[in-house]
């Protein structure tokens, strides 16, 4: 199954309905299989003097509540609408995380192929039985917990209903150092819940996303912008499409060499191996009927003659025929 690529646009449309359709239209270019916004009310998920996180202050520079930095980054259910409709005329998936019940019914009702859960929500009991209830696959990012806090979050999942999840390692930190990763993680969540696990990737660059395909993510999502340089909380710690676009096409490559598993040798090989591979020549002339010693023969390239493999079965054979130095072995 294709590693699923999301773009992970969030909020850096930054309020704007055109820029959001900017974003996905590059994330489409770039080979993202979607691409993922988040739809709130703000007055629906934080009260007004909540601080911003230390990285939010850093990235947009101010020192402002969360809910002031948010609100004028909140797209309208008709820009949504609007985007949607964009996403299905230019064919990528549109995606949105809600973070109450309220937005997630108008995304459902809008057409969402699954329901994304974001680290903020990890544990909060009555929203993910909610999400349960819909009966729809989920996807559960897991920034900000421990193994305890996953198993939680899921168990209301499935109490709600929920049968199909998939789990994302994530380090809720924009950008997150490379030793703060702990990609080992991820094993530890397909082993203990024996569930689909893939990265949401904050770091910058793009090859923890690659290492994560490696290790068995069979979902990556990867915070996506325009432009690095833009104004808001989320820029700095995204991937430019360029950059982008280089990911998805190593995806696709690591994909590629995954392979059966079974290992023998590939078409292209066994054509190599018959100039590459060493077979049993004469070491000097050998005459018909003479018993093959070890000091009659040895091993080079050849185009013909027995693989070496066949040693023990040439030593102690009669020659079936008169063979030249370097003729290749055949009884």
């Amino acid at each position: 199954m294709e590693v699923y690529v999301i773009a992970e646009a969030g909020v850096n449309h930054n309020g704007d309905v055109n820029i959001a359709k900017k974003l996905c239209l590059a994330a489409k270019e770039a080979g993202a299989n979607a691409i993922k916004f988040q739809t709130w009310v703000t007055e629906k998920i934080i009260t007004k003097n909540v601080k911003q996180a230390s990285y939010q202050m850093k990235n947009t520079r101010n020192e402002n509540s969360q809910f002031a930095m948010l609100k004028p980054l909140e797209l309208s259910y008709n820009e949504f609408r609007e985007v949607k409709a964009y996403c299905d005329n230019i064919d990528i998936q549109f995606v949105s995380t809600a973070d109450e019940k309220d937005s997630l019914d108008f995304l459902i009702e809008i057409g969402i192929p699954f329901i994304k859960v974001g680290s903020g929500d990890i544990g909060n009991i009555s929203y993910l039985r909610y999400i349960g209830t819909k009966h729809m696959p989920v996807i559960l990012s897991t920034g900000m917990s421990s193994l305890a806090d996953v198993e939680f979050s899921v168990r209301a999942l499935r109490d709600g209903g929920a049968a199909d999840i998939v789990l994302l390692h994530c380090t809720t930190n924009y950008p997150c150092p490379y030793d703060s990763v702990n990609l080992y993680a991820m094993d530890t969540l397909r082993n203990a819940f024996g569930l689909p696990v893939g990265y949401s990737d904050h770091t910058i660059g793009i090859e923890v996303s690659i290492a994560a395909v490696a290790r068995g993510a069979q979902v990556i999502e990867k915070h996506f912008t325009l432009d690095r340089s833009m104004e808001g909380p989320d820029h700095l710690a995204s991937t430019e499409p360029k950059e982008f676009k280089k990911m998805v096409e190593a995806i696709r490559n690591v994909e590629k060499a995954f392979g059966t598993g079974i290992k023998e040798p590939t078409i292209g090989e066994r054509e190599i191996s018959k100039v590459v591979l060493k077979r049993i020549v004469a070491r000097k002339p050998i005459s018909a009927g003479m018993m093959i010693k070890e000091d009659d023969i040895c091993v080079k390239r050849n185009n013909t003659g027995l693989p070496a493999s066949a040693w023990d079965i040439v030593v102690g054979t009669k020659a079936r025929k008169n063979f030249a130095a370097d003729e290749g072995i055949e009884i």
